[in-house]
């Protein structure tokens, strides 16, 4: 019924699984959404998700809390787990989750790209990229002032 492979699922995966496990049960429940539906200002909210896994991201936040701030911290949760998730996993597991990043990536350099040629400034534009599409050399491509110079520099990244 069951091959060899599963006696010793638990010493390469079963970790892993207790993270997914653990993170699944942290999840917004719809009694969670429900109390969200009834917040009437932005304070509210934070009160409504100090309760869940959110709150620490939330805890140091100045009152008058603004949308883009809640959409930041939660975005960092997510960005934190996954990254805990990426360091534990094994083959073929982390090259999937590798890949899961590649789609941000692709949207991160074309950010990058577009404002370069459009001139915005570059510190502007690194704080727009997504977190999970992040690499250390994304913020060399905001050096080329042309066309050329931005082909060259993708062609030899």
């Amino acid at each position: 019924m069951y091959s060899w492979e599963m006696l010793s699922f638990n010493i390469h995966d079963g970790f892993l699984e207790a993270i997914v496990r653990g993170n699944r049960s942290g999840l917004l429940t719809q009694a969670d959404y429900n109390n969200l539906c009834q917040c009437e200002t932005l304070d509210d909210i934070k009160m409504h998700l100090s309760a869940t896994e959110y709150g620490p991201y939330l805890q140091n936040e100045p009152s008058p809390l603004h949308t883009t701030t809640i959409v930041e911290k939660c975005t960092l949760k997510l960005v934190d787990e996954y990254k805990h998730m990426l360091c534990q996993a094994n083959e073929p597991l982390s090259t999937f989750l590798q890949y899961i990043t590649y789609g941000h990536m692709i949207d991160n350099v074309v950010l990058i790209v577009t404002g370069t040629l459009h001139e915005r400034d570059v510190n502007e534009l690194l704080e727009k990229c997504h977190p999970l599409g992040m690499f250390d050399s994304i913020a060399s491509l905001a050096v080329a002032q042309n066309m050329r110079e931005l082909y060259s520099f993708m062609y030899i990244v």
